[in-house]
């Protein structure tokens, strides 16, 4: 497990064994989530890498609004 730092003026370094692994760039947007105490960065992508990623699926599959937990 990598661990981080906080500078003083409230900037992180994301370690390079991460960046590596999820092939992160400089400058690349990411979506800072905070659950219950618990800081998430996620990376966003391009909607154009998202083109198919839903082929095939059926209307049948979603669940209505309030089935859903």
């Amino acid at each position: 497990m990598a661990t981080t730092t906080i500078s003083s003026k409230f900037q992180v370094v994301i370690p390079k064994e991460v960046r590596d692994k999820l092939h992160l760039t400089p400058r690349q947007r990411l979506l800072v989530v905070e659950k219950g105490g618990v800081i998430t960065l996620v990376p966003e992508v391009p909607l154009k890498s998202l083109k198919g990623a839903l082929k095939g699926m059926t209307a049948t599959e979603v669940r209505e609004k309030k089935d859903r937990t």
